[in-house]
């Protein structure tokens, strides 16, 4: 009898290419993968098991989603949150359907048009001081129902943790939707970082989720530790549509789905997801109070994530990036947006803020 191909394990002939101490403040998508989520995949490696989402991990997935979001969530495993979102939104509106988001949102800035050129949507931005939606602004952009000339808002999308770092709480993201509901509106959340604020804000998932009213999310792994994935997550099946087709022709069908779903069974189950949200947002706030501390930076938005936003001379930030990477955040103003993840040691932020204040007293 022939032997396995997978006994005994072959001897790897990977290379490693980069230098494991190199820290960087980009992105948490620049974390590697929680040794938790690396011993997951192991256990569902081995043998077969069916493709396309009808294995025994993506099944047993939905119970642990449940626990958070309660008891009606059913949670589809994509990709990447471009997908999510992608899929989210389509399954909420038809062709015709407009969504109101933060003119500082995820789908609006980074996702490259894809929810206007793939999904067909059309998005109405408003101007946000803190990158959070209020009833008041949703409603500069609700309006013109029936107008067969525009565009029909019958979304809104709101992001939690916003991409200028800052919080919903759950009465905020519970008014938007109850006003979004009156309006015959549906509410999408994008949940990259929901941990984060779930750990930020001392509150379960749902609570600002599922009770709040939110009709759908999109539902972050990627940034918390995991190699890749991320779900949509239906929290409201009565409003939400078609979501199996849509994945399919959105291109975020996995084949083999059960390494996306065995890694949120590892973050989810327990508290994985938790532990790594909360030790990023503390990272985040050291490095906010050691830079406080420094002759000309200005942390220049709230610290309630796990990002810092801090203004300081051009120059200076230029001869850092050549020490750490980080991005621009606003090209014009020089601001700048520092992000710490699952894997940041207080040693990588004491490290990185002796070096702003070193290169701040060169300046």
């Amino acid at each position: 009898m022939a032997d396995s191909p997978m006994t005994p394990a072959p001897a790897t002939d990977a290379v490693r290419h980069h230098d494991p101490a190199v820290r960087g403040f980009a992105s948490d998508n620049y974390a590697g993968v929680h040794p938790e989520i690396l011993a997951a995949l192991a256990v569902a490696n081995g043998g077969h098991q069916v493709a396309y989402g009808e294995d025994d991990y993506t099944a047993h997935l939905q119970g642990v989603f449940r626990k958070h979001f309660g008891d009606r969530a059913e949670a589809f495993p994509v990709f990447n949150g471009t997908g999510a979102n992608v899929v989210a939104l389509q399954a909420l509106l038809p062709r015709w359907g407009a969504v109101i988001a933060a003119q500082s949102a995820h789908i609006n800035v980074d996702e490259c048009g894809a929810p206007e050129k793939i999904a067909g949507i059309k998005l109405l931005t408003v101007p946000t001081p803190d990158g959070k939606l209020t009833p008041e602004l949703i409603d500069q952009q609700a309006w013109g129902w029936g107008d067969e000339h525009r565009a029909q808002p019958l979304a809104v999308s709101i992001t939690q943790s916003t991409e200028l770092g800052t919080l919903y709480t759950a009465d905020e993201i519970k008014a938007i939707c109850d006003h979004a509901h009156q309006h015959g509106m549906l509410v999408h959340v994008d949940g990259s970082r929901l941990a984060n604020a779930a750990a930020s804000l001392g509150l379960p998932l749902r609570a600002f989720t599922t009770d709040a009213g939110v009709d759908v999310l999109s539902f972050g792994g990627t940034k918390n530790g995991l190699l890749m994935g991320e779900a949509v997550v239906v929290l409201n099946p009565e409003r939400v549509r078609d979501i199996k087709f849509l994945r399919k022709m959105s291109m975020q069908l996995a084949s083999k789905m059960r390494f996306v779903s065995v890694q949120f069974e590892a973050l989810l189950a327990g508290d994985l997801w938790l532990r790594n949200a909360s030790h990023a947002n503390a990272m985040a706030r050291r490095l906010e109070a050691a830079v406080r501390g420094i002759d000309g930076v200005t942390v220049v938005r709230p610290v309630q994530a796990n990002a810092v936003f801090a203004l300081l001379p051009r120059e200076v930030s230029e001869r850092l990036q050549k020490q750490y990477r980080f991005y621009f955040w606003d090209e014009h103003t020089g601001e700048v947006r520092w992000m710490a993840a699952f894997d940041t040691t207080e040693a990588d932020i004491d490290a990185f803020a002796a070096a702003i204040a070193e290169e701040m007293a060169r300046s």
